[in-house]
């Protein structure tokens, strides 16, 4: 999960078992695990509050495309499409259907009379007004590029709307919906040609969502309240008020979830955090269906021998390349660092769903998943590489768990360990590290992958398509074709053969590695309920879920 413009991208979530870095935990609060959306009034409990180390950029959805800044939006502005709790597929939230009505119109019709909390009304001029504004502003560390195949906007009418498409039969629109992309704004609130400030938007209480924001200090503590009027596909919350409190440090999160001063932790306690808290009888640890990736990008202009570096050579950049996806070792990484909690990784497209494949375990390292030095030196010395290559690794130090510096360690002992690479490994805070991936700051440098909805596409439409999320340079004209082929086709098996066919051509090409899966993983007080419903394979995590019994 991260951010975009003019290309194409897409975010965010985690995958099935124990994890390390996806992470809730909860004590006390709420009301019964009963209630819908047509039943109950919302918030019917009392608070809940909720600890995390995730960071906003953004409260806009036009600015922010990252795990922490989609959590917020996620929970107050309301979308077109949504999935109900225990299901990855999307559904009508605030409309009453949704349908192609030609193969290149999609038309949504949305619920009469509603309302946003601030008392204006919610109509098809909000809808067209989102999604030209996305467009219009196109920021870098924004999600317009899920929107490549949309045309334009038209409103027929108060509660209807048509997308005009590019390309006929788009499999993907749908999930687009539901994405960091579809959030649907005030048009009276928000600017259509630049970002709005967060406190802007608070000010004005231009939600709409399970929730609405009641008090905001960035990055520090934000304050939600149940909205009664809220008309989305989700149950009425279980929790009337929530407050989340951010943490610079994750040991400080985790002795406040152990000492009752918070009600629940979610993202990010260290595998060896989750293992302890394990065996603490006062809370239990829930795992969840996910998709989260770790991988190592490469900027094609500024990596060793890129486009705009010195001595530039394509073939010798490759080499490079190549010599990394031979030396990384996934075992010890997973083991290692995450106690299993992250599994080896050999592909683009997360193991379990479908068109995944292990197109890198072949064609790198030994054949069967480790590594194999003589072959990374072999790909250096055939392109002329002289040896040790000088690469410059940056990661964050704050944004994927307190376990990140040992992650790097290790691959920085990896690629250096037969004398074939001298790393000059650096952290940054995500902040800043968000806006340095993107402007050619770091030649090499670590990113995770929350999924936007659970399809193989968004593990390749955001990173590979010539203008992407990545901001790489990355260009191969024949994958995206494929990608684009792929999201229009409707014949199963066709498309399968597709994203296989993607993958093996991105292996080819490197232009990142990724090397763990993850899982979603909640540490909850044995009092609470709902977790398994927001630990789902929305991948999206709902306050409105948690109660306690």
């Amino acid at each position: 999960m991260s951010s975009l413009a003019p290309h194409r991208r897409r975010v965010l979530a985690a995958t099935a078992g124990l994890a390390a870095t996806a992470l809730v935990l909860t004590a006390c609060s709420g009301t019964d695990d009963e209630g819908g959306a047509d039943g109950g009034d919302s918030g019917s409990g009392t608070s809940l509050t909720i600890g995390t180390t995730d960071k906003v950029t953004s409260l806009d959805p036009a600015g922010s495309y990252d795990n922490g800044s989609f959590a917020v939006q996620n929970q107050v502005f309301p979308f077109l499409m949504n999935t109900p709790y225990g299901s990855p597929d999307v559904e009508p939230d605030i409309a009453v259907s949704a349908e192609f009505t030609a193969p290149t119109e999609y038309t949504v019709t949305l619920k009469p009379d509603l309302k946003w909390a601030n008392g204006h009304d919610l109509t098809a001029s909000d809808v067209k007004f989102t999604f030209d504004r996305q467009l219009a502003i196109a920021d870098e560390n924004g999600p317009s590029s899920l929107l490549y195949n949309l045309e334009s906007t038209e409103v027929v009418d108060d509660t209807t709307v048509v997308f005009h498409l590019k390309s006929e039969n788009d499999q993907i629109f749908p999930q687009i919906l539901s994405s960091p992309a579809g959030p649907i704004v005030d048009e009276e609130v928000m600017s259509a040609d630049s970002l709005t400030p967060d406190n802007e938007i608070v000010d004005a209480n231009a939600f709409a969502g399970q929730y609405v924001i009641t008090s905001y200090a960035f990055n520090e503590l934000v304050s939600y309240e149940a909205y009664d009027d809220y008309a989305g596909v989700l149950p009425a919350a279980k929790t009337s008020e929530v407050n989340v409190k951010y943490y610079a440090d994750s040991s400080n999160l985790k002795l406040d979830i152990q000492e009752g001063n918070i009600d629940v932790a979610f993202r990010s306690l260290s595998a060896t955090d989750v293992a302890d808290l394990a065996t603490d009888d006062n809370v239990k640890v829930v795992d969840g269906p996910g998709g989260e990736i770790r991988y190592i990008v490469f900027n094609f202009d500024t990596q060793p021998f890129g486009a705009k570096a010195d001595g530039a050579d394509p073939a010798k950049a490759l080499a490079v390349r190549q010599a990394v996806a031979h030396l990384i070792d996934r075992e010890p990484l997973s083991e290692q660092v995450y106690k299993g909690t992250y599994t080896p990784l050999y592909s683009y497209v997360p193991d379990g769903l479908t068109g995944a494949t292990e197109s890198l375990k072949g064609m790198y390292g030994d054949g069967d998943g480790g590594p194999d030095a003589a072959k990374a030196k072999a790909a250096l010395e055939a392109a002329g590489v002289t040896t040790p290559v000088a690469l410059s690794l940056q990661y964050s130090n704050d944004h994927y768990g307190p376990s990140s510096a040992d992650e790097y360690a290790l691959i920085k002992d990896q690629l250096e360990k037969d004398g074939l690479f001298a790393v000059d490994l650096q952290t940054t805070e995500w902040v800043q590290y968000s806006k340095d991936r993107t402007s050619d700051v770091y030649p090499s440098y670590q990113l995770g992958w929350f999924p936007d909805y659970s399809d193989a596409d968004n593990y390749l439409t955001p990173f590979f398509l010539t203008e992407n999320f990545l901001s790489n340079h990355y260009a191969n004209q024949a994958v995206n074709d494929m990608i684009l082929e792929q999201a229009t086709t409707a014949d199963a098996d066709a498309r399968t053969a597709l994203l296989e066919g993607i993958q093996d051509a991105v292996a080819a090409d490197l232009s990142t590695v990724p090397y763990l899966q993850g899982a979603q993983v909640a540490v909850v007080g044995t009092d609470v309920t709902g977790t398994e419903d927001t630990l789902d394979a929305s991948f999206k995590f709902r306050y409105g879920a948690l109660a306690t019994s």
